[in-house]
């Protein structure tokens, strides 16, 4: 975006409804600045629960339901039942799954229920909570991800205590112009 516009800084503000949303480039890579959101134990609503395929290892919540699991293989064989899935309205939240990852430092994949796209691609707001998260389990402020999606999202993360960096690559999906007045 900054560098297909020949934007005249390095710094992009969106103002979202979740407050500032600043977007920078450096070397490649966007980094979106987001707050940080760090889950606590919770427990599992039955009918996300008679919706998987394998049941997590432990439960914790923010504004996202974050499964954990012990392996990558199992986030990788998660199966969403769909129709039990969409019994239940997690708006405007979602279900994580998450595990340490095999060649990144954790892997994830991200369920929305009632949605037209049942899982996302690639999931920055999940990353508001997964970045605390294993930070805190892995002793690491700076940590590379994977988002096991069809699409695979690769994430360089770092966890700035209130806030959360995400970098990452990004494709440019449409062109076009837009006039105000």
């Amino acid at each position: 975006m900054i560098s297909i516009l020949n934007y005249k800084s390095n710094e992009i503000i969106f103002e979202t409804k979740s407050g500032e949303l600043k977007v920078s480039f450096k070397d490649g890579l966007y980094y979106l600045d987001f707050p940080s959101r760090m889950p606590l134990p919770s427990v599992l609503p039955e009918i996300i629960s008679k919706s998987l395929n394998i049941q997590p290892k432990e439960v914790f919540q923010s504004r996202d339901y974050v499964l954990v699991y012990d392996t990558e293989d199992e986030i990788r064989n998660i199966k969403i039942d769909r129709a039990t899935f969409d019994l239940i309205n997690l708006d405007p939240g979602g279900v994580i799954v998450t595990a340490k990852g095999n060649g990144s430092d954790f892997v994830s994949r991200y369920f929305t229920s009632q949605s037209s796209i049942l899982e996302d691609p690639v999931t920055g707001s999940a990353h508001c909570s997964l970045i605390p998260f294993w930070s805190e389990r892995l002793g690491k402020k700076d940590m590379f991800a994977m988002q096991l999606s069809e699409r695979l999202g690769k994430l360089y993360c770092e966890d700035q205590n209130e806030r959360v960096i995400i970098a990452g690559k990004a494709k440019t999906y449409s062109a076009g112009h837009l006039w105000t007045e």
